[in-house]
């Protein structure tokens, strides 16, 4: 494993993400593990809130900016702030400069803030210079491309390189990879009977490739998967594309067995 050290080791604030400190927290101490791996100073703010995500996208500005006002005052004076989510790290790098465009006090603050932005894996093999892990896992697995990561910050090759080096892992490839799941935060809330249609189409996909195990970056989207693939009695395994990585896997995968 190459890794490039930096004397001192660079200070990282992990942003959790309040799907994985809520329903899987084990992708946050298998986070923390691949960081400390790659050299850093890992730390967890404990006044960290939600990225304001849900807010954005339903319109709601104002909320959204109080939220990244916490944000940014838990995280700004870290080296790197590092999120296990596309999704969030989309929010915090490419959002949060416009919600506090023309203000005085806020906006370089949040330029700043979102300048040193990363998703968990892109940082670990883009900044921090990993090309293998030390994690061993005898699966055949596939990967889903989550909407955000791939399409805001250009996550694509980094996680399966990594994958690559497991020992004892296949990696096959997803027939429409690059394809919303249809989770899309409140859009599953909102419109059910598309996203299930959307989420029928992807479990289709996987099942075709033929892989016993289906990993990805973003919680929101194994959440949404798994649990269609339970409903449809499916033996394919979900998890956390940091599970794998870290070699944590003794904990059942998401949605259950």
């Amino acid at each position: 494993m190459h890794v490039e050290h930096a004397t001192p080791r660079p200070r990282v604030g992990l942003f959790v993400t309040c799907l994985v400190d809520l329903f899987r927290p084990g992708v946050g101490f298998a986070s923390v593990k691949l960081l400390e791996d790659a050299g850093c100073a890992v730390e967890v703010p404990m006044t960290q809130t939600c990225c304001g995500q849900p807010a954005y996208n339903s319109g709601d500005r104002a909320d959204a900016r109080v939220l990244a006002e916490q944000v940014i005052a838990a995280f700004e004076g870290f080296d790197h702030v590092v999120a296990p989510s596309g999704s969030c790290a989309g929010m915090l790098k490419k959002h949060y400069p416009g919600l506090f465009r023309g203000d005085p006090e806020w906006e370089g603050r949040a330029e700043r803030f979102a300048a040193k932005v990363h998703e968990l894996v892109s940082f670990l093999a883009d900044i921090r210079g990993m090309d293998a892990v030390a994690a061993r896992q005898a699966a055949t697995v596939t990967y889903h491309d989550s909407c955000s990561g791939l399409r805001e910050l250009g996550i694509r090759d980094q996680p399966r390189r990594l994958l690559r080096s497991v020992e004892g892992l296949e990696l096959v490839e997803l027939a429409d990879a690059d394809v919303c799941c249809g989770f899309g935060g409140t859009f599953c809330a909102k419109y059910p009977d598309i996203s299930n249609a959307i989420v029928e189409k992807k479990t289709a996909r996987i099942e075709e490739s033929g892989a016993g195990t289906l990993l990805a970056g973003d919680l929101g989207c194994l959440m949404n998967i798994a649990g269609k693939l339970r409903r449809q009695g499916s033996a394919v395994e979900v998890r956390h594309v940091a599970e794998v990585l870290a070699g944590m896997t003794d904990t059942p995968p998401i949605g259950g067995r």
